[in-house]
């Protein structure tokens, strides 16, 4: 099979174009043609530097598929040949996305949304399954709460924006001007514009110095910090990201803050399903390039302000 392999740890150059054997599923796996994958930050983060993800070059990264079911191992049975599916492989895991073939456990894997071509299904399932973590697992959202997402265009932001309103919550996001009238189309409430505005003055005028319920953070540094000004008492925040900054005053407002890595477990994807066939979930796609050029791909995302995912097309569709 065709494979785009990194051959050691570096930058975007290290990827090089290889014939690798197709996989062989164990008893509780899916062989899977895999027709669209998608890049994350994790990607990259393990293509610098991935012994933490028990990645040894030689080897094939990337973590979104959609594609189709070609083989069944001895003991699955949710799945058949022909299935078309979605999911994020395992961190640690056997191997990943940038390739023509993927072996996955049964246990991760979903079928895809029916109305989501290959290219959107495949930016989904890290994204989307992080975002839903945050707000509906971690924070616990609820109808009628208050929200500040952080990055609300990014790759997980732009989904974060719509898992809240499906939730029945009040939404406020950070993004550029640039992105704002996309932040509304996604179904934020309020902009915020984080270039030339203080968000915690913001929201704190907003809420009439109460604050927001969850604060979901995507960008990082100190960013939670500067949130804790803008988060009520007993409020929630979650981060996927390296926070920096002095956080004690969350002590003082008896904040719960979680740290997430995504978990992969199947429901999060059938919830997620749910929501884009009901069409309150619509993926956003910034650039579709071929697998060959997933050093571009890298590039793209490493220098920021895209919004919506960078996809990879691995069959033409």
């Amino acid at each position: 099979m065709k494979a785009m392999v990194i051959k050691d740890f570096g930058g975007p150059e290290v990827f090089e174009l290889r014939e690798l054997p197709k996989p062989t599923p164990e008893a509780d796996e899916v062989l899977v043609r895999v027709y669209a994958t998608s890049i994350n930050p994790v990607d990259y983060k393990i293509r610098q530097a991935g012994s933490w993800a028990g990645v040894k070059p030689p080897a094939v990264i990337g973590y979104d598929v959609a594609g189709v079911v070609e083989a069944v191992g001895a003991a699955v049975k949710d799945f058949k040949v022909g299935d078309d599916v979605y999911y994020t492989p395992d961190i640690p895991g056997k191997g990943g996305s940038y390739a023509e073939y993927h072996v996955a456990r049964e246990a991760i894997v979903a079928h895809k949304p029916k109305n989501l071509s290959y290219l959107e299904a495949a930016s989904v399932p890290l994204a989307g399954g992080t975002a839903w973590d945050a707000l509906i697992t971690r924070a616990q959202l609820k109808v009628g709460e208050t929200v500040l997402i952080h990055g609300g265009t990014g790759g997980v932001g732009s989904f974060a924006i719509q898992i809240a309103r499906a939730a029945g919550a009040y939404v406020y996001t950070t993004c550029s001007a640039k992105n704002a009238e996309l932040a509304r189309k996604l179904g934020a409430h309020k902009v915020i514009d984080y270039k030339t505005e203080n968000f915690a003055e913001v929201i704190t005028r907003e809420t009439g110095g109460k604050g927001v319920d969850v604060v979901f953070d995507t960008v990082g540094g100190e960013t939670v910090a500067n949130s804790i000004a803008a988060t009520k008492m007993y409020g929630r925040i979650v981060s996927v990201v390296d926070i920096a900054g002095n956080t004690y005053m969350g002590f003082m407002k008896n904040i719960t803050l979680h740290y997430l890595f995504l978990q992969r477990e199947r429901y999060k994807l059938d919830y997620l399903r749910a929501l884009i066939e009901r069409g309150q979930i619509k993926p956003l796609i910034a650039k579709v390039l071929p697998l060959e050029e997933v050093a571009q791909a890298h590039q793209l995302l490493e220098q920021g302000g895209l919004a919506g995912k960078v996809v990879l097309q691995v069959v033409n569709q």
